[in-house]
C-alpha cells in the first residue's frame, strides 16, 4: 500500500518543483532537513575537493610590501633631519666654496638669497658680507652642510642657495667694440666652464658668450671652479652662435676660432681689432656652421708635440695672446 508521500509525488506535476516542504529524505537520526538546505554532503569527500582535470590557479594574496618598506625608510631615516631635508634643497642653484659665496653676496645684479648656511669657524668672517647682502645665516655644522651639497662637494664651511644668476643682453656687450669676448660652442664640462670663466675675469676679458640650451648651469662645481669669476664677469646666453657671429661682426668684432687643424698660429692670426675667441667643444671642438662663421681659424703651436691642450688651458692661453697683441 503506498504511503501518503508516494501518492503526493504521483500527483506532482513534473516540470515543476516543490516551493514548500522539505527537501531530501530525512537524515540518519530520521530528523528531515532545514528547510531551503541541500542534500546532506557525504562526509568522506573533502569539503573543497577539485573536479578531475587541470588545476585552478590560486590567486595570489594581496601584497601590502610597499607600505611597508615606506614604514622602514621612515624608521631609519627618523632622527636625521639634515639627511631628510637634502632631497629638497640639494639642486642645481647651490654654490659652495668661499671665493664662489663671497663674490655672489657681493654681487648687486642678484636678486634674492634663500639660505646661507656657514659653519662655526666661518660665522665671523661671513657675519659683514651677509649682513649687507641682508641674508641670515645659520649655524651647521661642515658634516651637516655637505649632507645638503652634492657628494664631493669642497663646501670649505659656507653655501649658499641663490636665485639662478641672470645673463646680460648680447647687445650690451657688442656696444662699443674693444677688448676680448669669449663663445664657448657647446661646452659641457662643468670644471673647464668654470676655469675659463676664471681666465676670462683674470685677463679682463668682456664677457663669456654661451649657447642657451647646450651649457651648464653657472652655480655648484662651475661655481667652484671659476672662484667668483661668474659674479666678476657678465656672460650672455643665445639660442643661435652662428646669428651671434654675424651680429658681433656687423657691431665691428672679429671672430677667431681655435682649431688644430688650422694653418696659421694664433700669433699670426690675431691683431689689435676687437675679437672673439671661439672655444670649441671638449671632444668634437668646433662645430661646421660656428666655423664657417669665423673671419680665420688659428691654431695654438705645440712644439713639444704634445698632441693637445684641455680646452681651459687652451683657452687661458688664447686670451693671454689676444690681450697681448691689443696693448
Amino acid at each position: 500500500m503506498s504511503s501518503s508521500r508516494e501518492r503526493n509525488d504521483r500527483q506532482r506535476p513534473s516540470g515543476k518543483p516543490f516551493s514548500k516542504g522539505p527537501k531530501g529524505p530525512p537524515d540518519k537520526a530520521g530528523k528531515p532537513p532545514v528547510k531551503g538546505r541541500g542534500p546532506e554532503r557525504d562526509s568522506s569527500r573533502p569539503a573543497f575537493a577539485k573536479a578531475p582535470g587541470k588545476p585552478t590557479p590560486r590567486p595570489a594574496p594581496k601584497a601590502f610590501a610597499a607600505p611597508e618598506r615606506e614604514r622602514i625608510t621612515s624608521d631609519r631615516t627618523r632622527g636625521r633631519p639634515h639627511q631628510a631635508r637634502a632631497k629638497a634643497d640639494s639642486g642645481t642653484d647651490w654654490l659652495w666654496g668661499w671665493h664662489a659665496v663671497e663674490a655672489a653676496l657681493a654681487n648687486p645684479a642678484r636678486e634674492s638669497f634663500k639660505r646661507l648656511l656657514v659653519s662655526p669657524t666661518r660665522a665671523h668672517d661671513m657675519e659683514a658680507k651677509a649682513g649687507k647682502a641682508g641674508v641670515r645665516i645659520e649655524m651647521m655644522e661642515g658634516a651637516d652642510i655637505a649632507r645638503l651639497l652634492p657628494a664631493g662637494a669642497v663646501h670649505q664651511g659656507v653655501a649658499l642657495l641663490a636665485e639662478p644668476l641672470d645673463g646680460v643682453d648680447l647687445n650690451s656687450l657688442i656696444e662699443g667694440p674693444s677688448g676680448v669676448i669669449l663663445m664657448l660652442d657647446q661646452l659641457t664640462d662643468p670644471q673647464n666652464v668654470g676655469a675659463i670663466f676664471r681666465s676670462a675675469a683674470a685677463f679682463g676679458a668682456r664677457g663669456v658668450v654661451l649657447q642657451d640650451r647646450n651649457a651648464p648651469a653657472l652655480t655648484g662645481a662651475l661655481a667652484k671652479a671659476a672662484a667668483g669669476a661668474v659674479d666678476a664677469i657678465p656672460h650672455a646666453r643665445v639660442v643661435n652662435l652662428s646669428r651671434a657671429l654675424e651680429l658681433l661682426a656687423e657691431g665691428g668684432w672679429r671672430a677667431v676660432g681655435l682649431d688644430g687643424s688650422a694653418a696659421l698660429t694664433l700669433e699670426e692670426a690675431l691683431d689689435e681689432r676687437p675679437t672673439v675667441l671661439v672655444m670649441g667643444s671638449e671632444g668634437d671642438g668646433l662645430r661646421r656652421l660656428v666655423a664657417e662663421h669665423c673671419e680665420v681659424l688659428a691654431k695654438i703651436p705645440m712644439p713639444g708635440g704634445f698632441e693637445s691642450l684641455n680646452v681651459s688651458n687652451a683657452a687661458a692661453v688664447a686670451l693671454y695672446e689676444a690681450v697681448r697683441k691689443q696693448r
